[in-house]
């Protein structure tokens, strides 16, 4: 189960990091996402530690709050475009935290092993 799981959010954060090439700032969002398929694919060869996606998990939490807009406008998925900062600072959050999930479930399965 953590091979299938490492691997598939694995290749979703190499996507998300091509998506952002054509983003304002893809110099802060491609290394975000990244570390993330990194820290995957880590788990997926076994290389990582759980306290290593724990701590993970948590820069991504810290970093999701930080970015957390001053006024909460949605994150409008219909629409492609920006409608206001506060849309895209909320979609930022969004995939701070999808990276935090991951890397929480990681330590999980890292730290006790699913044995079928």
């Amino acid at each position: 189960m953590k091979k299938t799981f490492a691997v598939i959010f694995g290749l979703l954060f190499v996507l998300f990091a091509v998506f952002q090439y054509n983003d304002p700032d893809p110099e802060v969002w491609i290394p975000i996402y990244g570390f993330a398929a990194v820290a995957c694919f880590m788990a997926y060869f076994g290389v990582g530690k759980w306290w290593f996606f724990v701590a993970m998990a948590i820069l991504y939490i810290v970093a999701a709050v930080y970015q957390w807009p001053p006024v909460f406008e949605g994150f409008l998925f219909s629409e492609v475009g920006m409608r206001s900062l506060n849309i895209e600072m909320a979609r930022e959050a969004g995939g701070l935290a999808i990276c935090a999930a991951v890397m929480a479930v990681l330590a999980v399965l890292t730290r006790r092993p699913i044995h079928a």
